[in-house]
């Protein structure tokens, strides 16, 4: 087996984070037209409910996001630190949208805010994968 290290833990925690924050915005998204079968507050009372382990693990990934960099500041020029500073806004962009979602009362603007926060979500996924190699 391949020994285990600090570095190890460190991606691990951070990847599970994401696996939480954007794999169950794009969960709760797709249930979202079944929930509303259910009852009209069914899917208020589970996102809710997804709020409270979704804010979690944004919390894990700003933490273990600080850690990264702290664990790679040796790389941080060029492209990379670009790179990098792109990622932390969307990141940023991605947990305001959230917020603004979370506290908007009208249907239209929930569905503008839940789509900005799902798609800068995903962009940051995708720039963290950039940023790995």
């Amino acid at each position: 087996m391949l020994p285990i290290s600090l570095d190890t833990v460190r991606l691990f925690l951070h990847v599970l984070a994401a696996t939480v924050w954007v794999g169950g915005q794009l969960t709760l998204a797709g249930l979202v037209p079944a929930l509303r079968r259910l009852s009209p507050d069914a899917p208020r009372v589970v996102a809710r409910q997804f709020s409270a382990i979704a804010w979690c693990a944004y919390g894990v990934l700003i933490a273990t996001g600080i850690w990264n960099v702290a664990a790679v500041h040796a790389t941080l020029r060029g492209r990379y630190r670009t790179t990098l500073l792109v990622k932390i806004a969307i990141v940023a962009l991605s947990g305001v949208s959230a917020a603004v979602h979370g506290a908007s009362r009208s249907p239209r603007g929930r569905a503008l805010w839940g789509s900005l926060t799902a798609l800068s979500a995903l962009a940051a996924l995708f720039v963290g994968v950039v940023l790995h190699g």
